[in-house]
């Protein structure tokens, strides 16, 4: 399977070139995916190491013939216990790449698009139990409400679960295409695809616990790090990106940042770029996902 074939990776040389690669230092893909963002930090190694993180078994497909990478399949909140089954306890570098991959896009019956008829699924890892299925037939109406409300930024979310409430108790939500046949009755008009995104969005984050798994491996990416080691997040919807702006700015998700006796910020990342870094026209043209990407760099203190 080869990389075009399986995602085109975003931002490729910045991110790169955002780690401040140590030919001879040990480095983490969290999302390795199709494998893209590994193979270009691999060029950059000389007797270093890079750890891939991938839940999804379709990744494995396109794990590089290398004995300076391993890969290991677990999800990244888990980074902190698995890097240290493989006797590493600090890291120069931590590159993240978050959402969904376009190969998991692309397979129906993944369920993740709205543009193929499949079973309500949206797993990334496919061993786990609760399903987009499970989420919009059992859930009550109060969580349903709060999911697409927090996660999808969906409007009329009130609306919308008490349909859904009521639509499943005399037909049950089987399919994407059916699922976005009953939308379509809810959407704004002329907005219907954005709705439809913002919905599938909403049970996504829910059925992988996407912004849990987020927040996991944000604190131990900082534990991990070593002083001057480099945190490298690319994002795609303002949830994400407000919890890794957060923690750079902050040292934590919420309040406001600490500061010692002399007014200096307590946190343990200092900021590498100001701001967010998006992609150029070019590459937005060429790859459209590239669009709403937004890449945040930290290095780790001292302190």
């Amino acid at each position: 399977m080869t990389e075009s074939v399986y995602h085109i990776p975003v931002m490729l040389a910045q991110c790169t070139e955002a780690l401040a690669i140590n030919p001879n230092g040990t480095y983490v893909d969290v999302t390795f995916g199709g494998g893209g963002h590994s193979r270009e930090i691999l060029k950059h190694l000389d007797k270093g190491h890079l750890y891939g993180f991938d839940q999804d078994e379709d990744a494995l497909a396109n794990v590089p013939q290398d004995d300076r990478f391993t890969i290991v399949q677990a999800n990244f909140r888990d980074i902190k216990r698995y890097l240290r089954l493989h006797g590493v306890k600090q890291v120069d570098g931590i590159l993240a790449d978050l959402g969904i991959s376009s190969h998991q896009i692309d397979e129906p019956g993944r369920g993740f698009s709205t543009r193929f008829s499949g079973n309500l699924d949206m797993r990334m890892n496919q061993s786990a139990e609760t399903s987009a299925k499970e989420v919009l037939n059992t859930y009550d109406e109060g969580a349903l409400h709060k999911i697409l409300g927090m996660y999808g930024e969906v409007k009329n979310a009130k609306t919308l679960a008490q349909a859904i409430v009521s639509e499943r108790g005399n037909r049950p939500f089987e399919t994407t295409e059916g699922f976005t046949a009953f939308l379509k009755n809810y959407a704004p008009r002329g907005k219907d695809f954005k709705y439809y995104a913002q919905v599938f969005q909403a049970l996504r984050i829910e059925v992988n616990d996407e912004m849990g798994a987020l927040e996991e491996m944000l604190l131990s990416a900082v534990d991990l790090l070593k002083p001057g080691g480099r945190l490298v997040v690319m994002s795609y919807h303002s949830l994400e990106d407000r919890l890794v702006k957060n923690l750079i700015a902050k040292g934590k998700f919420q309040g406001e940042v600490e500061k010692d006796f002399y007014g200096n910020l307590i946190r343990p990342l200092e900021p590498i770029s100001r701001g967010a870094i998006v992609a150029d026209e070019a590459e937005v043209a060429a790859n459209p996902r590239a669009r709403s990407a937004k890449l945040r760099i930290a290095e780790k203190t001292g302190k």
